[in-house]
């Protein structure tokens, strides 16, 4: 069986918030995603992470863009770099892309399905809705006390 998760995170991968506005954001997008059509609820994760943590896509991802030339950059390479970050996780986002050689950084590439990086998540797990609309993030920002992005990933 597959799931879909749809994660909130700050858009400064850094930012993390207070406990107080964790659990403010997590009751909010408990009743902006109220559960699956048979009934069961959904269930939201909320964690702080010690390092700049990938919060991505997973089977949506359909490809990244370089912000500086506009090539394609493998999604091999992205593999690459989340394998060799999947346990310790990113002390910098710096990176040089493959296909220009510019340097930049993994926050600045062009997901084709958003993917960021975060020191904080809020998780809703097989929600009953695919994106939150741009006046429920700015809701769920303030909330938080910094603005937020959305990921959507198929695992």
């Amino acid at each position: 069986m597959s799931d879909d998760v749809l994660s909130v995170i700050p858009t400064d991968p850094h930012w993390q918030p207070t406990r107080a506005a964790a659990d403010l954001v997590a009751s909010l997008v408990e009743d902006l995603a109220p559960g699956l059509p048979d009934g069961a609820e959904v269930e939201i994760d909320v964690t702080w992470y010690d390092t700049i943590t990938t919060v991505d896509c997973g089977g949506n991802l359909q490809g990244i863009g370089c912000p500086h030339c506009g090539g394609s950059i493998g999604v091999d390479w992205w593999a690459d770099l989340l394998e060799a970050h999947c346990d310790d996780g990113f002390t910098t986002l710096a990176t040089v892309v493959p296909c220009c050689g510019t340097a930049t950084t993994l926050n600045a590439l062009e997901y084709d399905w958003p993917c960021g990086f975060a020191r904080f998540e809020a998780a809703i797990w097989n929600p009953a809705r695919t994106w939150f609309g741009e006046e429920e993030l700015t809701v769920i920002g303030e909330a938080l006390g910094h603005p937020v992005r959305q990921v959507r990933a198929h695992i």
